[in-house]
């Protein structure tokens, strides 16, 4: 199944005294862009993430917002700096004698003095923190390759339409092919008889001149690779995932041989035909821009 390159997904994991949030958004891109935005106490997550993700994304641009709620009550822990503190007092010491002042500092006031007490997080369990976070970020996953999926079907089904819709002007111009051949013989031979009034045609000459023209507008073999590209695309776009740059080099491929069909045509209504023909491949390409 073909995945659009836009999706999101989202999955909210509590695993024990820890809640995980992932959320996923993704929009077009030509290779694989992701960031990620997640607290500070998860950043040596990075790495594992952006790997994990492989597993269900290749291309596009990838927005991922983490986060993270400790519930237990021991989250934080008090530590006291007795060196610090012993500091403190040597100096207050130090001033009692030089300035003759007494030393009134009760253990309320030196508790509050900077770093003698801190408040530190408990250590974490990284083996425990990643679980959780790999299952949020795993239901997240699914749910926007889901979405992706989902959204890729609809475009499948455009790009067929589209493509039916290609086929038959290409119908059209080839259908069109031998009463330009015609047209242009009838032309010649009435001016001919304008020129040379009673005289003979020579049809020798006339077919000589018809054989001419006709292989300088042929566009017989420009057709053919036209079809087998449009059967190519479709045959692609049933392959499966992961086609994206492949449906656009054949899309090229059209437009290069669309290009040349414009440029041999010598018929107003072939014109017209291949103005209609770039404008269906210039909406198939739109459209492939937006699959992975």
């Amino acid at each position: 199944m073909i995945r659009s390159m836009t999706g999101f997904g989202r999955c909210e994991i509590q695993s024990g005294e820890k809640k995980f949030t992932v959320e996923m958004k993704g929009v077009n891109h030509r290779y694989l862009d992701v960031n990620i935005r997640m607290p500070k106490k998860l950043y040596f997550f990075e790495t594992a993430i952006r790997s994990y993700l492989k597993k269900y994304i290749q291309r596009g641009k990838v927005d991922i917002f983490v986060t993270y709620e400790d519930l237990s009550e021991g989250q934080m822990s008090l530590k006291y700096n007795e060196a610090l503190a012993s500091e403190y007092l040597d100096y207050f010491r130090q001033m009692e004698e030089k300035f003759g002042l007494e030393n009134d500092v009760r253990i309320s006031a030196l508790s509050r003095y900077p770093e003698v007490f801190t408040m530190e997080e408990q250590d974490v369990d990284e083996e425990e923190m990643w679980n959780g976070l790999r299952e949020a970020l795993d239901g997240a996953c699914v749910q926007f390759v889901s979405a992706r999926e989902t959204e890729g079907e609809k475009l499948r089904e455009d790009l067929i339409g589209k493509l039916d819709d290609m086929k038959a002007v290409v119908e059209k111009i080839e259908e069109r092919s031998p009463q330009i051949l015609s047209e242009y013989r009838e032309k010649l031979e009435e001016k001919v008889k304008e020129l040379l009034a009673d005289t003979q045609i020579d049809e020798s000459r006339i077919a000589a001149e018809v054989v001419l023209f006709a292989d300088k507008i042929c566009t017989d073999e420009e057709i053919v690779r036209l079809k087998s590209h449009i059967d190519h695309m479709k045959s692609t776009l049933q392959a499966g995932e992961g086609i994206g740059r492949k449906l656009d080099f054949i899309a090229q491929e059209m437009n290069r041989e669309a290009n040349t069909i414009l440029s041999k045509a010598n018929d107003l209504t072939v014109s017209n035909y291949g103005i209609d023909l770039k404008t269906e491949i210039e909406k198939v390409r739109e459209q492939i821009q937006n699959i992975e």
